[in-house]
């Protein structure tokens, strides 16, 4: 990597992309929290197991700070279509987060997008944090406080119950867009009698779209497995309305844009087999970009991984 490619890493330090997104078009991320801060511990994780799951929120890194980077990149002529709050864990744990979405508002028309595990829109004061945002994605995987302890495995002060009502409370005060996404994981919250549960909440919900996911990314647990499309396909039409299962983006596109960052990746697995966070380290990139690189060229059958001792390691496939 070029010396002013490496410069311009540390510079937009907290952002990530612009990325190609199955969902926003061209996102640029944004991650103010420390990696894996967050309330919830989901098997399927592609970020990897929680050790210290938390609910308290606090300023990790200043708005100010994150508001500078975005527009510094703004001004660097990026396509963006969205910016984004995901990152590395839970971005409303960051008491910060009106303050920048605000702020991101004042020096731009980009829309801003907010993907958040729903956990503490119980609160006041987070969900007005979020008011100014275009769009929010929350998730709800369970309906059940059983289901949700399986699949999410919660902060211990967490219940579904108030979750829930944090959600319909979103909904009735939000003027933006709220589509709700829900993970399937096989034989975990796929039953009849859960869906049939999750449908009614939905139905009092009212999103503005329902997006059915899986496990599509190597996850923190191993016997988190996916559904097939034809499962995935039975459940959308069982939830009806605006549910639909989320497409992937368009490879071609991610192909051209992605084209050195990917040989770089095949290159280096050649020599060995390398984890998530060795890629990420070695490239200069964030784990997230790191991530959709990864799934691409594992859609395309050029890469396997392989688990030692709690970690997921990535290889070139045997073909």
């Amino acid at each position: 990597m070029k010396s002013s490619q490496k410069n311009n890493k540390k510079k937009w330090a907290n952002l990530y992309g612009p990325v190609p997104s199955r969902r926003l078009g061209f996102s640029l991320g944004v991650d103010f929290i420390p990696f894996k801060t967050c309330s919830l511990d989901s098997i399927y994780c592609q970020l990897g197991h929680v050790p210290d799951k938390i609910v308290t929120r606090k300023d990790y890194i200043p708005a100010s700070e994150i508001l500078s980077q975005i527009k510094e990149k703004i001004d660097s002529g990026a396509r963006i279509d969205y910016i984004t709050f995901s990152g590395s864990g839970e971005p409303t744990l960051n008491s910060e987060i009106g303050k920048l979405i605000r702020g991101i508002k004042q020096i731009t028309k980009i829309p801003v997008a907010v993907l958040t595990n729903s956990t503490l829109l119980q609160h006041n004061e987070v969900r007005t944090a979020l008011s100014a945002a275009d769009l929010v994605v929350p998730s709800l995987d369970a309906v059940t406080q059983d289901v949700f302890e399986k699949i999410n495995r919660p902060h211990p002060s967490l219940q579904i119950s108030d979750i829930i009502i944090g959600l319909k409370k979103f909904r009735q005060e939000f003027k933006g867009k709220i589509w709700i996404e829900v993970l399937l994981v096989k034989g975990i919250n796929d039953s009849p009698l859960h869906l049939k549960k999750l449908k009614t909440v939905l139905e009092e919900l009212q999103p503005d779209r329902v997006q059915l996911n899986s496990v599509v990314r190597p996850p923190a647990e191993s016997f988190a497995r996916p559904l097939l499309l034809d499962e995935l396909e039975k459940i959308r039409d069982f939830i009806g309305g605006r549910c639909e299962i989320i497409a992937t983006f368009d490879k071609t596109a991610q192909n051209l844009i992605q084209k050195s960052e990917k040989e770089s990746i095949l290159s280096m697995i050649q020599r060995r087999p390398m984890t998530l966070a060795d890629l990420a380290s070695s490239l200069g990139l964030h784990r997230n970009e790191v991530m959709k690189h990864l799934q691409f060229l594992d859609e395309k059958g050029d890469i396997r991984l392989i688990r030692h001792k709690g970690s997921v390691y990535y290889e070139p496939a045997k073909k």
